[in-house]
């Protein structure tokens, strides 16, 4: 029996989970800015400083990794699977809300809690066997937006 172990980053995309309760940060972003924005609101508040830093993989690109692993890796180690790139959270908030087009204001609830100051892999094991993601961020949220468009009667439903 040959397995192969893939330790994933954030995963976002389409048919990513929208819920309010328990959605991740990015769709959960992308959910509150579209909400705003249909709705008129002058802003959007959302928890800590922003300041936390994130990386984002999109889900096409995990399993291009994937594909490629089973194709060239035969080694009894995990390999992370991610950009190796993070973001801090307020850059993710003001990308996410030029993509959905809203205008309004961010507020920062920094009563709330921020989480792990950081989450980045050292994906340096993959790369160096020549895989490398193919979806930047912005054309990745673009997509995940998109999807969340089509869906969200659905979603919301």
């Amino acid at each position: 029996c040959n397995f192969i172990s893939a330790m994933p980053t954030n995963l976002y995309g389409v048919g990513d989970n929208y819920h309010p309760q328990n959605s991740h940060v990015l769709p959960a972003l992308i959910r509150k800015f579209h909400f705003a924005k249909e709705n008129g609101n002058s802003e959007v508040e959302l928890w800590g400083t922003g300041t936390p830093k994130r990386e984002f993989l999109y889900v096409d690109d995990l399993a291009s990794a994937c594909l490629f692993m089973m194709q060239n890796y035969d080694g009894t180690e995990f390999l992370n699977v991610g950009v190796g790139e993070d973001i801090s959270i307020s850059e993710l908030a003001e990308t996410i809300k030029e993509i959905v087009g809203f205008e309004g204001a961010i507020k920062w609830n920094t009563e709330m809690p921020d989480g792990t100051p950081r989450k980045l892999l050292d994906v340096s094991k993959l790369a160096a066997m020549g895989w490398k993601p193919n979806i930047g961020l912005n054309e990745g949220i673009q997509l995940a937006y998109a999807d969340y468009l089509k869906r969200k009667d659905q979603l919301n439903g």
